[in-house]
């Protein structure tokens, strides 16, 4: 690895943040993405770029698809969750992503519902989103889920994470409060980003309970982390 990428590698690592090298095999041309930019002799398109980050977010080194002669090797921390909201259906999810593997964060600044003895073990932010989210610094190893229903506290926590790599961006309410929620973030100046929230979150797989949705919710956030797609 040539030594200036490798310093980049070292402290985006050390950050803690999730970093792919890739290598260009016929003539050893290196580019390294940190998560955030690519730096390094090897040029790759848009379309390169955006499947090399697709294995990185899945956690997948090999050859790209299509394109043998270019090996990448990802160097992903595990994925996040990080959940806006600590009602019913975060209790339910917290646990769940974190045995399928996520590192699991809650944000809600209403210290009576994100109380440790409704989320043991699960890492609490009593913060507003929008500052928590500022702070965690959002990579697209990351996904975040407002559940709230209240615009105060999802509204900024989206346009925090419309504003990242985040792979994953979920937003919870009906069809019709999606309609307004689009709105307002349209108004805010997002127009051209707002298609990026999946809403109503999670798949549809028909069942109504908190627990439920949070299932539907893991779900899609997977499906969305293997494939980059909800179809």
């Amino acid at each position: 690895m040539k030594w200036a990428l490798y310093e980049r590698l070292r402290v985006a690592t050390a950050a803690d943040a999730s970093a792919a090298l890739v290598i260009n095999l016929r003539d050893g041309a290196q580019a390294l993405f940190d998560g955030m930019s690519w730096q390094g002799a090897l040029e790759l398109s848009a379309e390169q770029q955006a499947a090399v980050q697709r294995m990185l977010i899945a956690d997948r080194s090999g050859v790209l698809p299509e394109n043998e002669e270019l090996f990448v090797r990802s160097y992903a921390r595990a994925p996040r969750l990080i959940v806006v909201g600590a009602a019913h259906i975060s209790q339910f999810l917290a646990p769940m992503a974190t045995l399928a593997g996520f590192d699991v964060i809650v944000i809600d600044p209403r210290r009576a519902f994100a109380a440790e003895h409704r989320f043991e073990g699960v890492k609490l932010i009593n913060a507003w989103p929008d500052e928590a989210l500022q702070e965690l610094k959002l990579d697209s190893t990351s996904a975040v889920v407002t559940l709230t229903h209240d615009p105060k506290l999802d509204d900024p926590a989206l346009i925090a994470a419309l504003a990242s790599p985040a792979f994953y961006v979920g937003a919870l309410g009906s069809t019709r409060t999606h309609a307004k929620r689009v709105a307002r973030l349209t108004e805010a100046g997002l127009a051209d980003k707002v298609k990026r929230i999946h809403a109503p979150v999670g798949l549809n797989l028909g069942g109504r309970a908190p627990r439920e949705i949070a299932v539907s919710i893991l779900a899609q956030v997977i499906q969305v982390r293997y494939r980059g797609e909800t179809s």
